[in-house]
């Protein structure tokens, strides 16, 4: 395998697995979060680099949301329909939306209340970091001693 081949596998399976703890703690809404994940790796000049990224609300979902300005409204509004959450008491979307904007407004989110949550560090650890590295570095390491002794056949 090739060091970009390693890296897509990896990174692939890391996207995996944030797609499902991100599940695992009940984040899941309309599916956008998921779908927006994407995966990105070049190699310039024999160097390789991979990236894997999110919407910027990833933010929210890792450390909440402090107390402060009211968040969007609509926003909230439309992750009220897509978790599927049952309106009583004849109260609309938009009423019960305004309500929890003025909430986290004054108290922050729970996840920010509760200090975070564990999205990202129980998906993307020290470990994970360092196999990955060890899985690339041994691929150049061959790499690197086969065209060593190429190019040593070639002189003798």
């Amino acid at each position: 395998m090739t060091t970009p081949e390693i890296l897509d596998e990896e990174f692939e399976s890391l996207k995996a697995d944030l797609i499902q703890r991100h599940r695992d703690l009940g984040m899941k809404a309309s599916g956008l979060w998921e779908s927006e994940l994407a995966i990105e790796i070049e190699s310039n000049d024999g160097r390789t680099t991979a990236r894997l990224s999110g919407l910027k609300y990833t933010e929210q979902l890792v450390f909440g949301r402090k107390p402060g300005k009211f968040p969007p409204i609509k926003a909230i509004e439309q992750w009220i329909i897509d978790k599927g959450i049952t309106l009583e008491n004849n109260i609309k979307a938009s009423s019960l939306a305004f309500l929890i904007a003025r909430k986290i407004a004054k108290e922050g989110t729970k996840y920010f209340r509760d200090g975070g949550t564990d999205l990202i560090e129980s998906v993307i650890t020290p470990e994970r970091i360092q196999s990955i590295i060890s899985r690339v570095r041994e691929i150049d390491v061959v790499t690197m001693t086969n065209g060593l002794i190429k190019q040593l056949k070639e002189v003798a």
